[in-house]
């Protein structure tokens, strides 16, 4: 399994948010089994988002996915993405 951590600041987190929510068929189509969105304690409109992904594969494919960026802008996005990729090695519940 592999995670793609995305943050960015949007204009207005509850528009960014139902723009990303219409992308769900988008994500599971690569393979996204779920992800967590977090907002800065500071900044609210500067969104952090987990997401759990099949394979490495699947996440890049999805960065290049027809309409991304389209749906991007209509979401607010303002800033650069800063994006991480990352193989799990291991995660723990206490």
């Amino acid at each position: 399994m592999a995670t793609l951590i995305v943050r960015h600041k949007v204009a207005d987190f509850e528009n960014w948010k139902k723009v990303f929510d219409e992308l769900t068929p988008t994500r599971r189509s690569h393979g996204w089994l779920g992800h967590d969105v977090l907002r800065d304690a500071a900044d609210p409109n500067m969104v952090t988002i987990v997401n759990k992904v099949k394979t490495l594969e699947g996440a890049k494919a999805y960065g290049s996915s027809p309409g991304l960026q389209e749906a991007m802008k209509r979401a607010g996005v303002v800033s650069q993405p800063e994006i991480i990729l990352t193989s799990d090695a291991e995660a723990l519940s206490y």
